[in-house]
């Protein structure tokens, strides 16, 4: 959707909307738990496979400085209370961060960029 360059100077709150807006039209819910920084916050994904299970994905830079994605707690999924566990111990280390729940049963990242 936005090319690293363009997406580095995007405030990150009109960047998570471009990118929550297609989840709406597809009838794909989501939730945001908490909002960052408006400008420069980096954006952590709770993808929910609605079955007990779920990934935890947060925004990297790679060795090249484009944005991509690794999975935030070492593995692919894990417990959804491991997940919540790790998610509020993020957000008491850095308050500016973006925290999104998309529920989903193939839990895809909707959100641009590669994998980490």
């Amino acid at each position: 959707m936005f090319e690293s360059e363009e997406q580095s100077r995007l405030p990150v709150h009109i960047w998570v909307d471009a990118h929550l807006r297609p989840l709406n039209d597809k009838g794909v819910f989501y939730y945001i738990h908490q909002r960052g920084e408006l400008n420069s916050g980096i954006v952590l994904l709770k993808l929910n496979g609605l079955e007990g299970q779920c990934r935890v994905l947060i925004q990297q830079r790679n060795l090249d400085g484009k944005m991509g994605w690794m999975d935030a707690i070492g593995k692919e999924r894990v417990e959804e209370v491991a997940a919540d566990q790790y998610i509020q111990r993020a957000i008491n280390r850095d308050p500016d961060l973006w925290v999104i729940e998309i529920e989903g049963r193939k839990m895809e990242n909707p959100f641009d960029g590669d994998m980490i």
